[in-house]
């Protein structure tokens, strides 16, 4: 059960949150959790969207941050995105289940995008405390300036909605998918 209010239907959400969720309702066919537990919030709602949307049209494909989500939220242990981002990955994306398991930690099969996705554990990780080599490494592989900041957008993104999920005990409504759990009951950054 939720932790934090989720509305039930688009009209308890606060009017300002309405007209968002009305266009996510008719972007997606439906309104997932995320959405109407953002909805609280009109401005954090917004906020998330239009970073979601900018990123869209950024430099790095769509594909890149799938990997990168799915990344993130086993770090974070939110099983509400890793549920989502699975989904996404497979059915959106087009992504196999031996890349998303890669993706999961902490890396990529294809040689071309594991850096990508390496640097984004690693910023999630280090809390964006990065080394001077990890930069190297990433630019050596060909990544530009503008492509390392989405990285760390699209990180930073994922953070809020891991953060947002676990706070919150969100509901899932996508087809359950479980972060890795540590033998001991506790989770412990990634190795990258």
């Amino acid at each position: 059960m939720s932790r934090l209010h989720i509305p039930a239907m688009i009209a308890d959400a606060p009017a300002a949150s309405q007209a968002l969720l009305e266009a996510i309702n008719r972007k997606l066919g439906v309104t997932p959790n995320l959405f109407r537990l953002m909805a609280n919030s009109p401005a954090a709602l917004e906020g998330y969207l239009g970073l979601a949307g900018a990123l869209a049209k950024g430099a790095l494909p769509a594909q890149t941050g799938e990997r990168i989500a799915l990344a993130v939220a086993e770090i974070n242990s939110c099983d509400y995105c890793m549920s989502a981002h699975s989904y996404l990955g497979k059915n959106v994306a087009k992504l196999d289940e031996a890349e998303m398991s890669a993706n999961r930690n902490g890396g990529s099969n294809d040689p071309k995008v594991a850096p990508a996705v390496q640097f984004a554990a690693k910023v999630a990780n280090e809390r964006g405390r990065v080394s001077d080599e990890d930069l190297s490494v990433i630019k050596e592989a060909g990544y530009t300036d503008a492509q390392i900041v989405e990285i760390v957008a699209h990180v930073a993104l994922n953070v809020l909605t891991n953060y947002a999920n676990v706070v919150a005990n969100t509901a899932i409504d996508f087809p359950v998918v479980r972060t890795r759990q540590h033998k001991n009951g506790t989770r412990t950054l990634l190795d990258t």
